[in-house]
């Protein structure tokens, strides 16, 4: 699928901000594991999500969706070996939260995804485990990942070489699952839903600074269900939006219920220092996650420098960040982002093949990108691959509204499996957006 964003000089309006896509995925294993009746409201009914549940429904949990409603059964029987291969589609985060959960279940299981997802790296997730005690396999360190029954060990303590948050996870849903107690490491403090979910639900986890970054101690604990769990809404989603805002030359929008749990919205403070009218109202706390609704204006936007222990923070937000570069005045320099590398494509390139259309000036580094940005507007019509990626798609189409004959982005399926309503979204915001 083809989309073509036509030029905008003002957008307006209240949108509701998506459900979290991360919380979602996390909520609907942490309900499987309660083995309760449970329902989950706010729930990002989009690709990812869905192939996550399905995943969980392969093993034998009984997880009803409908719309951004989930209603999750007790079950009767263990979790049970799949019947055929376990497709995640195109969720990395589902697959890495899967492999820590049946590594402790002592059964056998196949995972498999998109053409994306089977380039994308799971020894980072398969060797903590195998070290462990899971026995799991990947092909030459990608998917398909076969897992087999193994014995998770006690008192297991991991120092991550890499932030990331799904790593962390899948490690403690390992040891949450086997009922077994485990320490984490991590260098720099990535996001931290999981620890707040098992929280919410009582369990026994403790974040305690560590250096430049967090020791998470889990320690085995019943966890009482409650009757709901409400997701927040994405910060990565509204990130979209704020730079919408920002960068049109006419502007005021209100983005609702956005969540802000600070390992996540590091992008604002990154914003504001380029000059950015961002302004945070309704602050509340909503299943341990902070929440609130983002007002923003159009802002003249100046460069700056990035690097260090915000990178983790703002890593998914940095080619949308990129798109905020290009039409700020002066240089942007964005280094320590190597991850960018292995995300659903190579972000940085991808990023620097769409700057490249757009006729922004910039230089391209191993862990980084320095962008040279102005307050001029695309003049010629751009026509921008995404490679597949549902982030690199939606930042081109923000582009288009400092554009004079819009934008043209190629192969953006996969903004469904995050934003499933970013066409609607950006309409109702007066950004035309259209398949093409």
């Amino acid at each position: 699928m083809n989309l073509f964003a036509k030029s905008s000089t003002s957008i307006s309006g209240e949108v509701v901000c998506p459900g979290d896509k991360s919380i979602s995925q996390r909520a609907l294993i942490l309900g499987s594991i309660l083995n309760e009746d449970i329902s989950i409201e706010g729930f990002l009914n989009g690709e990812d999500p869905i192939s996550t549940a399905n995943a969980l429904n392969a093993i034998g949990s009984s997880i009803t969706v409908n719309g951004t409603s989930v209603s999750i059964k007790k079950r009767h029987i263990p979790f049970k070996k799949p019947t055929t291969e376990v497709d995640l589609g195109n969720s990395g985060t589902g697959m890495r939260l899967m492999m820590g959960l049946i590594s402790s279940l002592d059964i056998e299981a196949t995972l498999i995804g998109d053409e994306s997802l089977t380039k994308r790296p799971m020894l980072r997730m398969a060797n903590p485990l195998n070290d462990m005690g899971a026995t799991i396999s990947c092909s030459e360190g990608k998917p398909p990942v076969k897992i087999y029954p193994g014995k998770v060990i006690d008192n297991f303590t991991y120092e991550m070489p890499i932030a990331s948050a799904q790593v962390k996870s899948g490690i403690i849903l390992s040891a949450l699952a086997a009922n077994k107690n485990v320490t984490v490491i991590e260098k720099h403090p990535t996001r931290n839903h999981t620890e707040r979910m098992i929280s919410h639900f009582h369990g026994n986890i403790e974040s305690i600074p560590y250096k430049a970054g967090n020791k998470i101690i889990y320690s085995p604990s019943k966890l009482i269900p409650s009757k709901s769990y409400r997701v927040v809404g994405d910060f990565s989603s509204a990130a979209f939006l704020i730079v919408a805002g920002l960068i049109a030359k006419e502007s005021n929008i209100v983005i609702k219920n956005v969540g802000l749990n600070p390992t996540r919205c590091g992008l604002i403070d990154v914003l504001k220092s380029m000059g950015g009218s961002i302004e945070i109202k309704n602050e509340k706390v909503i299943s341990y996650e902070e929440v609130g609704d983002i007002h923003v204006r159009s802002s003249a936007l100046k460069g700056v420098s990035i690097s260090g222990d915000v990178i983790p923070n703002i890593i998914d937000e940095i080619p949308i960040l990129s798109i905020a570069a290009a039409f700020a005045e002066g240089e942007t320099s964005i280094s320590d982002a190597e991850e960018l590398r292995v995300k659903e494509s190579d972000r940085l390139q991808a990023i620097s093949d769409g700057l490249i259309k757009i006729n922004v000036s910039h230089q391209l580094y191993n862990d980084g990108i320095k962008i040279t940005g102005s307050s001029q507007d695309i003049v010629d019509s751009a026509e921008i691959d995404s490679h597949g990626d549902h982030r690199i798609a939606m930042s081109f189409l923000i582009a288009s509204l400092r554009s004079t004959n819009g934008v043209f982005v190629k192969d953006c399926k996969n903004i469904f499996t995050s934003f499933p309503h970013f066409i609607e979204v950006m309409k109702t915001l007066g950004i035309d957006v259209d398949e093409r």
